[in-house]
């Protein structure tokens, strides 16, 4: 039986804006006060572990013990098969310059490493999503999804971040760096685990 979600108040533990903002959307039609961690000032945890759902865990968990409230976390990022699953939980760490996060040059490094391989066409990937809710006694859910695509170059499209202007998502024209926002919202890895996380805690 999973536990279900009673309180008034839910702490979405992460500093992104944009994933606060998309968090809030998929929310609009519970009467719930979403914090974000930048809100309450929480730190962020080291993520050490290699799963997304181990990482998920690691802030959803701090975020519930520094707040005293149930904590919503997700950690996401892209699989790609001719990489071995690479960049994986790794995705971040990719776009990493000296100059901060910079995703045109992860998906460059991407490009360059499937060019390495040789890898053939179509290069299929994933975006995959673990979504955790914790509570302050320690509890927790956790919840998984993914959307199946390939990789198109070069990048198409100024919308979403991350990988979203190389990834076309099966049965799909438009790369998510193509689509509307709210449009791609409805079809991401992100919806798929929120609507497992609904039916489940809430």
């Amino acid at each position: 039986m999973t536990r279900k979600f009673t309180g008034p108040e839910l702490v979405i533990a992460t500093h992104n804006q944009g994933k606060l903002e998309e968090i809030r959307h998929l929310f609009e039609s519970f009467k719930i006060n979403i914090k974000g961690a930048n809100e309450l000032n929480l730190i962020e945890p080291d993520e050490t572990n290699n799963t997304f759902v181990g990482n998920a865990r690691i802030k959803a968990h701090s975020a519930a013990k520094l707040s005293n409230l149930p904590s919503l976390a997700d950690d996401s990022g892209i699989t790609i098969d001719a990489l071995n699953g690479a960049p994986g939980v790794y995705t971040a760490n990719w776009a990493e310059t000296s100059g901060g996060r910079n995703f045109p040059y992860a998906m460059e490094k991407t490009h360059n490493a499937l060019s390495e391989v040789d890898a053939s066409y179509p290069r299929t990937a994933q975006f995959r999503c673990a979504l955790v809710l914790a509570w302050p006694d320690g509890h927790d859910e956790a919840f998984e999804g993914v959307i199946e695509g390939s990789l198109v170059w070069p990048m198409r499209g100024e919308n979403g971040h991350g990988y979203d202007p190389i990834f076309l998502p099966n049965g799909y024209n438009e790369t998510f760096g193509e689509m509307d926002r709210w449009e791609k919202n409805k079809i991401s890895h992100r919806a798929d685990a929120f609507a497992k996380l609904l039916s489940g805690c809430f």
